[in-house]
């Protein structure tokens, strides 16, 4: 009976310990407080109701390519020939430098300028689709780290329904921060947002050095 309720409680503590991972990483990589900014610029002519109107559509449209691609993505590697291990080794490179981008403060520079360069081009409707669903939201990094962290549950239920959690809490959080951009990007200011950036730029280039350490023991068996 005992050792029965302690694998059960090592489970319940690897699915917990497996969502919170998951969350950071999804955090990190859609970075929600750097998006504030950048959306604020997108939507310079847009009042208050029109503004959260375009957030919660760019993040349920950014969503639902993120949760398209954790149904679908190792499926598609398979298909194109790509084993998990070398996904997982190019993916944490790929993750790396974009945390040492956002160390270095040269994503938020980049983004930021791609931003105002669209602002005054783009019909304010339609920024919910492009950029903000993509590629700011359903991005690259975002993307690798939907599979990277699917593939990480080796076919474990339990392990791919608290990744899915994680991401749609993820795209909670990113929702509510983007439909209360105006008030934030006056409270936090860009010194606040900058030292944020920061500290996620770090906990990203841990744990994609991470995806590399599984990627290089899993193609060599170690």
């Amino acid at each position: 009976m005992r050792s029965a309720r302690a694998v059960e409680d090592g489970g319940a503590a690897r699915v917990l310990e497996t969502a919170s991972l998951a969350l950071v990483a999804f955090l990190v990589t859609i970075d929600p407080v750097g998006l504030v900014p950048i959306f604020l610029a997108l939507t310079p002519g847009e009042a208050g109701p029109g503004r959260r109107r375009i957030a919660l559509k760019g993040t349920a449209l950014g969503g639902g390519i993120l949760v398209a691609m954790a149904l679908v993505g190792d499926q598609g590697l398979q298909a194109l020939g790509i084993s998990i291990p070398a996904f997982r080794i190019a993916g944490g490179i790929t993750l790396l430098l974009l945390a040492l981008e956002m160390v270095f403060q040269h994503r938020g520079v980049r983004r930021s300028t791609t931003a105002e360069s669209m602002a005054g081009e783009l019909d304010p409707g339609g920024v919910a689709v492009f950029p903000l669903a993509m590629p700011l939201i359903a991005g690259p990094a975002a993307i690798t780290t939907v599979i990277l962290q699917i593939s990480r549950q080796d076919g474990n239920l339990a392990g791919d329904l608290a990744v899915l959690a994680s991401l749609l809490a993820s795209l909670a959080i990113t929702g509510a921060v983007l439909v209360a951009a105006s008030y934030l990007g006056r409270a936090l200011g860009p010194t606040l947002v900058l030292m944020l950036s920061r500290l996620l730029g770090l906990l990203l280039a841990a744990l994609s050095v991470q995806f590399v350490i599984d990627g290089v023991k899993q193609a060599f068996g170690l």
